[in-house]
């Protein structure tokens, strides 16, 4: 028994408890006693304390450290910080779970990864599949050494290539399963280019999702549901962090104010409404918080968005006097907006029509990729409401 069994045992319940481990892929729980996450934790992970990620070491704070690689099934154990932001992790246990059972990888696939990270999703993916027939690709050249280290000590005899994941990696292709670690916006058609006829491709898609898509027989689109929950990095030079609330107000004046008496609640709590906003409003950046007189958010659109430069359209809805939940009663929410478009405006627009079509969960979403695009829809693939997904740059 090895002194990490404890913080295993307890991460293993936890997932026990709340019924994480999937039924339809009995393999992966097998998978995830066979190749513990702490064998692919650098000596030195990475703690939010409330203000910046300050560094926990395996040798000074053992504990702290198990905690960080161990102690939660929804936490990912940051690896590596760039800027201030985190840049690698260990994926929290559940959305990997979740993430493999979507998958539906058997012994034989030929896999391909994109997003290396730490080597652990790799080693997960050779158990099943055999070693010989997974190949990982990673930008960071440094992290990419020490997975490949990490799955040498493993016995593992993945292929491990440095490149970037957007364009695949097509000396290995066509393959069975093609399964990326870091959010996109725009699935890149060099995966599905590259994956065969009725091969499967899963990916977290935009902040919110991760969706399951089988390529065409005839090669020329791939098609599939929105799968459930996953909240990874997202691909490097692509969207960049959210905001602050005073970033986005500033300090001149608006262009346009207003009342609001709409409960805000749902904007923070309902995953179902986040999801069905981002669908609609791809480009538009929604945060939330709450102070002493209620619940605020504000909105920001990202492309354009580069280092130094100011969002182009902004609002914030702003909870004044107590309102506490933002729906009025002893206060209310003030909207200020400002640049070309009113995104507060566009907001409520996208709410309603959500409601009005019954508020579909993420689980009614679906989406199509074809060489020139890609689209999302609600229900039904042809015949169902859809939305042109477009790229957020940041």
């Amino acid at each position: 028994m090895d002194s990490w069994d404890a913080w295993r045992r307890g991460l293993a319940a936890e997932m026990d408890r709340r019924g994480d481990w999937p039924v339809r892929s009995p393999w992966v729980r097998r998978a995830a006693d066979a190749v513990p996450r702490h064998l692919f934790a650098p000596d030195r992970l990475w703690h939010w304390d409330g203000r910046a990620y300050v560094p926990v070491d395996r040798d000074g704070d053992p504990d702290g450290w198990s905690a960080e690689v161990y102690g939660d099934p929804d936490s990912a154990a940051v690896t590596q910080v760039t800027d201030g932001l985190p840049s690698s992790s260990l994926s929290c246990e559940a959305v990997v779970a979740d993430m493999l059972d979507s998958l539906l990888l058997e012994p034989g696939h030929r896999v391909l990864e994109l997003g290396t990270g730490t080597g652990r999703n790799a080693a997960l993916l050779a158990w099943r599949a055999g070693a010989e027939l997974v190949t990982t690709v990673e930008v960071d050249p440094g992290l990419a050494v020490r997975a490949r280290e990490r799955l040498g000590e493993a016995g593992d005899r993945v292929r491990v290539v440095v490149g970037d994941g957007g364009t695949g990696w097509p000396a290995g292709a066509p393959y069975d399963r093609v399964m990326a670690t870091y959010a996109v916006d725009r699935i890149p058609w060099a995966w599905v280019a590259q994956t065969r006829p009725g091969g499967r491709i899963v990916t977290p898609w935009g902040r919110l999702g991760h969706v399951a898509l089988t390529v065409a027989e005839d090669g020329a689109s791939a098609t599939g549901w929105v799968q459930g929950l996953a909240q990874f990095m997202s691909a490097r030079g692509t969207t960049g962090p959210g905001r602050t609330f005073s970033q986005v107000r500033g300090t001149a004046p608006a262009e346009a104010e207003r009342s609001m008496t709409r409960n805000l609640g749902p904007l923070r709590n309902d995953v179902h409404l986040r999801f069905a906003l981002r669908v609609a409003l791809p480009d538009v950046r929604i945060t939330t918080a709450e102070d002493e007189d209620g619940l605020n958010a504000w909105l920001h659109t990202e492309g354009g968005c580069s280092p130094g430069s100011w969002a182009t359209s902004w609002a914030t809805l702003s909870a004044v006097g107590g309102g506490g939940d933002g729906c009025g009663g002893g206060g209310g929410t003030v909207v200020h907006q400002g640049g070309p478009r009113r995104l507060a405006d566009e907001l409520e627009e996208a709410w309603d029509a959500w409601v009005g079509v019954g508020s579909p969960s993420l689980y009614d979403y679906g989406m199509t990729v074809e060489p020139d695009g890609q689209y999302v829809w609600c229900g039904d693939a042809a015949r169902g409401p859809r939305w042109p997904s477009v790229q957020a740059e940041g």
